[in-house]
């Protein structure tokens, strides 16, 4: 048996074995005695001393911090990289390009009063970091990000699946609100910024706006936008504003952020992928993004606007299928993974972590959401829909005012005596 062979010693196997330790033993002894005879013969100097090792790494250390760019707050190194070699311009469409310029923006666009934070923030730029004109700032990524993934195929890629909105297919569950049935030019929504707590590597939680395109097959075009906790794509527990997009129902095309040809960044002060902050509290300050989606009708490209008019950059018309002429339907919500820990519904938090029903200053919102018409403007939905898929673990609320406009409060604790 192979098996018994290998727990075999034969002195015919010994030999060669024997061999190569007594040349390993012969070339590194010159090494030793150089240090023998360096060291005056002293024997207590022949072994490694732990404080010795200790102090030369500590003056290893410092000499890197010295050299090198310190982390931001969130560990992300960001790196400024010139405009036209971000790996957009990988594609075989855009090779030889730069960027193009800033779209008219839709009409009817402002800032609606809120009472709250209207400053946006990102941790990696608190400390006054920032990218010259000519840049854009990248996340770096690093080996340990590629090992964190279930493949290195599939790296920055949402796991592929027939996205159905009324069901939890593959274990994805949603809390959302959608209009469709007519022509969409765009989307905008303001989402206010929870830490949702995420169980495990393999799940995630994240509040975004969908533009949709295309059946619920394999032709599925998508345009997305948002905050996730994602610890297998990040590594930690942060809530990061984040991008994606796929024309083939997340099969083969498409990625989170810059992973891939694909968004074009023209913005040198926001890092797509990097934490956000504040975020909200329980019974306290409310904290939240606006983001605005909407198509160019001279070049026909996708733009994104994060926060009070800054244009972050765009995902070329040639990119898609179906979304080279308009969008079919537009979401908004919530959705989270619930891989079933221990054959239990996942504890992951949607949101605050709290049911729609708790309302202002302890749910999760969406506020003043809109599409874009035929005509480039801003308008309010004419028939907003609510669907929680699973609604003793996470639900949603609609509602309407003067202020807020179209809204909804969404989210759950995920399990509970309702939700085992």
């Amino acid at each position: 048996m192979a098996s018994s062979r290998c727990n075999k010693v034969s002195p015919i196997n010994t030999f060669p074995t024997l061999l190569f330790l007594l040349l390993v033993v012969s070339s590194i002894g010159p090494v030793h005695s150089s240090q023998v005879v360096d060291q005056k013969l002293s024997p207590a100097n022949q072994t490694l001393r732990p404080e010795q090792e200790l102090h030369k790494m500590k003056l290893i250390r410092a000499r890197l911090k010295k050299i090198n760019k310190p982390p931001s707050p969130d560990g992300d190194l960001i790196d400024c990289v010139l405009s036209h070699k971000q790996p957009a311009f990988d594609h075989p469409q855009l090779k030889g390009q730069k960027p193009l310029d800033p779209p008219e923006t839709p009409k009817g666009h402002k800032n609606h009063p809120s009472g709250m934070v209207s400053e946006n923030y990102q941790l990696w730029s608190l400390s006054g970091e920032s990218c010259p004109e000519g840049t854009v700032p990248i996340r770096r990524t690093t080996e340990h990000d590629i090992l964190r993934a279930s493949s290195v195929r599939r790296f920055g890629r949402k796991v592929g699946r027939h996205v159905r909105r009324d069901s939890g297919s593959n274990g994805h569950e949603h809390a959302v609100g959608y209009v469709s049935g007519e022509q969409y030019y765009g989307a905008k929504a303001s989402i206010n910024v929870w830490a949702p707590r995420v169980s495990n590597q393999y799940e995630f939680s994240l509040s975004q706006m969908w533009v949709i395109s295309g059946s619920f097959g394999d032709d599925l075009n998508t345009i997305e936008a948002g905050w996730q906790v994602s610890p297998e794509l990040y590594g930690d527990n942060y809530p990061r504003f984040f991008t994606y997009w796929t024309t083939d129902a997340y099969q083969a095309t498409g990625c989170y952020n810059l992973l891939c040809s694909g968004f074009v960044q023209t913005n040198s002060r926001i890092a797509i992928g990097a934490a956000i902050s504040p975020t909200s509290s329980y019974n306290g300050g409310q904290f939240d993004i606006s983001l605005l989606v909407w198509k160019d009708p001279k070049h026909g490209n996708w733009w994104l606007e994060f926060g009070s008019g800054i244009l972050v950059g765009y995902w070329p018309s040639f990119l898609f299928t179906h979304l080279r002429d308009h969008a079919s339907m537009v979401q908004y919500g919530g959705e989270v993974v619930n891989s079933r820990p221990s054959g239990f519904h996942t504890s992951t938090q949607m949101g605050s972590g709290h049911f729609a029903g708790e309302g202002f200053g302890k749910a999760s919102y969406f506020r003043n959401l809109q599409v874009v018409d035929w005509d480039n403007s801003l308008v309010p939905l004419s028939n907003l829909k609510v669907l929680a898929d699973h609604p003793n673990c996470y639900d949603i609320q609609g509602g309407i005012n003067n202020v807020w406009g179209n809204y909804f409060y969404y989210g759950g604790p995920g399990r509970n005596v309702r939700c085992p």
